[in-house]
């Protein structure tokens, strides 16, 4: 199956924030070392895509990214049994455009916390997503693999 995040999977990760599930995204800092950090901007940008505003352009995760753009994004309901994990390239977003449709589309109480748009864009092109969205009627877990087609 090729990687096109289905309307329900868009809908989880666009509304993780408000449902108490932030999303948590790993990264490399540029030193070497492991870091992970909850982002409650975290939002689905396209079929393919997700995104997130950081407000703080000196951070270790922005840093990472820009000498190891591998990372992976974890998002779990743990009541619902939903468990997904997210992996690709993440990148800033260069084009003006883009960089504001970021900033756009997070929710409006991050938004709020960076009014005058001093952070940056994210933008994470996504390789694979694997996981579980809850049990079937059977009782048996749903099981998701997306993975870009080569």
């Amino acid at each position: 199956m090729s990687l096109n995040l289905s309307a329900e999977i868009r809908g989880l990760v666009d509304n993780a924030l408000a449902n108490g599930t932030p999303m948590l995204i790993a990264v490399v800092t540029a030193d070497g070392k492991p870091r992970m950090s909850f982002r409650g901007s975290m939002q689905s940008l396209s079929d393919d895509q997700l995104s997130f505003w950081a407000r703080r352009l000196e951070g270790a995760t922005l840093e990472g990214i820009k000498v190891h753009p591998d990372v992976a994004v974890l998002y779990r309901d743990a009541p619902n049994r939903m468990l997904l994990q997210f992996a690709g390239r993440a990148r800033v977003a260069t084009d003006p455009a883009e960089r504001d449709r970021v900033y756009e589309i997070a929710p409006e109480i991050e938004r709020r916390a960076d009014p005058e748009r001093k952070g940056d864009g994210v933008v994470i092109d996504l390789d694979r997503v694997e996981g579980m969205l809850g049990l079937g009627e059977d009782g048996r877990p749903k099981l998701l693999r997306l993975t870009r087609e080569d």
